[in-house]
C-alpha cells in the first residue's frame, strides 16, 4: 500500500489549494496529496471575481500575489428588475483575475509548501479503521473533498445532494467604450432569482454572464440563457466567446458537514453566496478551516463544523434571508434604494454578499423606510 498521507485533498481549485495550505501552515511537515483530474493552468467557469476577504485568508496562508497584473476595480453597480439602479465604490476594492490564472498560481503555492499534486480521477472511497482508502491503492488519515458542485466525494460518503442550484453561463465579451468601470449585477423578476453580471477584466474584455435558480422544470437551454443576459444587460454579450455553463450549489442556512475524516469544502458543501452567486471567498475560507481540522488531533469532521459554523454560521443564516428578500423585487428595489441614500449601508451591502456580513440594522431600517415613504 506505500506511504499513508496525513491529507489527501480531491480537487485543486481554490478550495483544494486552501485546504492544502491550510494543512501545511497548521502543520509544516505534513504530508499532503493534492488530486485533480486536469492539468493545470485550465479554465474555470466562473465569474471571475475575487473579494478582498479571500485574499485576507489567502494571506493568512502566507499566500501573496495571486491577483498581480490585474488591477482593482472598486466600482460596483446593482439594478433591481424595476427602479433605478445603485452605484458606488467598494470600502475595499475587487479584483477579476480569469480561473485559469488564479487557480494555477494557487496550485503553484501549495505545491511550493510541500503539497505533492497528482492527476487523477478519483472513483473510489472507503472508510477503514484509521485510514481512508482512495482509489483502492491511497491511503490518507482523512480526506478534504473540493471537488465542486458534482462532487464524488460528497456523493462517496452519502452526504446528500445539494438543495437549491443555479445553473450559469459565462462568456468573455469586448468591454464597451461606455461601460462602466465596475462591476455590473442586474437582478431579473420572479421567485428565481435570476441575475446577469459584466465584471471587466482589464485587459479590453469582461466575464459577462447569466445564472437563473433551477425549479422543477426543464433547465434552460444555452440561447435561453443568452437571451436573459440581453435582457438585463443589453449588448453586455456582444462579441462574446468561451461561453460555458456551470452549476451553483448555492449555500443554505446550515451546511451538512457529517462528523469523521471525510471533510467538504467549497462548492462541494454547498456554499456559494444566494443572492450574489460569489463563490471563491466560501472555498478559500472554507478549504483553509477544513486542511486545518483534518491534521489536527481529534475529529476533523466535528472540529471543521464547529470552526466553520464560527466563522460563517451566522452570515450563512443572513443570506438566506436575503435570498427570500431578493425574490420580491418591491423588498430588493428598497433595500437597494436605502444603500443608494446611505453609504454606510452599501458597505453592509457589499460584505453580505461578497464577504461574511449581515443583514444589519441599518440595512433593513433603510428598507423598511423605502417601503413606506413619508
Amino acid at each position: 500500500m506505500g506511504r499513508v498521507w496525513d491529507l489527501v485533498v480531491v480537487g485543486a481549485g481554490p478550495a483544494g489549494s486552501a485546504a492544502a495550505l491550510g494543512a501545511l501552515t497548521a502543520r509544516p511537515r505534513a504530508r499532503v496529496l493534492l488530486l485533480d483530474r486536469a492539468d493545470f493552468p485550465r479554465d474555470k467557469p466562473c465569474g471571475d471575481g475575487i473579494a478582498p476577504h479571500a485574499l485576507d485568508v489567502l494571506a493568512r496562508l502566507g499566500v501573496h500575489g495571486v491577483v498581480d497584473g490585474y488591477r482593482p476595480v472598486a466600482g460596483l453597480r446593482l439594478a433591481p428588475p424595476a427602479g433605478a439602479p445603485v452605484a458606488g465604490r467598494m470600502a475595499r476594492p475587487a479584483h477579476v483575475v480569469p480561473r485559469r490564472v488564479l487557480d494555477a498560481r494557487l496550485v503553484a503555492a501549495a505545491t511550493a509548501r510541500g503539497a505533492v499534486l497528482e492527476r487523477r480521477r478519483v472513483r473510489s472511497l472507503v472508510r477503514e479503521v484509521g485510514r481512508v482508502l482512495v482509489d483502492g491503492e491511497v491511503a490518507a488519515r482523512a480526506v478534504v473533498g473540493a471537488d465542486g458542485a458534482h462532487s464524488v466525494v460528497r456523493r462517496l460518503v452519502g452526504a446528500g445532494e445539494p438543495g437549491r442550484v443555479a445553473l450559469a453561463l459565462r462568456g468573455y465579451a469586448p468591454v464597451a467604450a461606455d461601460a462602466p468601470d465596475a462591476q455590473v449585477i442586474a437582478f431579473g423578476p420572479g421567485a428565481g432569482p435570476t441575475y446577469a453580471w459584466s465584471f471587466p477584466v482589464g485587459d479590453g474584455r469582461a466575464n459577462v454572464g447569466y445564472g437563473t435558480v433551477l425549479g422543477t422544470g426543464p433547465a434552460p437551454t444555452r440561447q435561453g440563457l443568452l437571451d436573459g443576459l440581453e435582457r438585463l444587460l443589453p449588448g453586455a454579450g456582444a462579441g462574446g466567446r468561451d461561453w460555458r455553463a456551470h452549476h451553483l450549489p448555492l449555500s443554505s442556512h446550515r451546511p451538512r458537514q457529517p462528523d469523521g475524516p471525510v471533510l467538504l469544502a467549497g462548492d462541494a458543501l454547498s456554499l456559494v453566496n444566494p443572492v450574489t452567486g460569489e463563490g471563491i471567498y466560501y472555498a478559500v475560507l472554507s478549504g483553509a478551516l477544513a486542511g486545518a481540522a483534518a491534521v489536527r488531533p481529534g475529529d476533523p469532521g466535528r472540529a471543521y463544523r464547529r470552526s466553520l459554523d464560527r466563522a460563517l454560521g451566522r452570515h450563512l443564516r443572513h443570506t438566506a434571508l436575503a435570498a427570500r428578500i431578493v425574490a420580491r423585487p418591491r423588498l430588493l428595489a428598497a433595500g437597494l434604494a436605502a444603500s443608494g441614500r446611505d453609504g454606510r449601508a452599501f458597505d453592509d451591502l457589499v460584505e453580505l454578499g461578497l464577504g461574511g456580513g449581515t443583514l444589519t440594522p441599518r440595512v433593513l431600517g433603510g428598507t423598511l423606510r423605502a417601503l413606506v415613504p413619508g
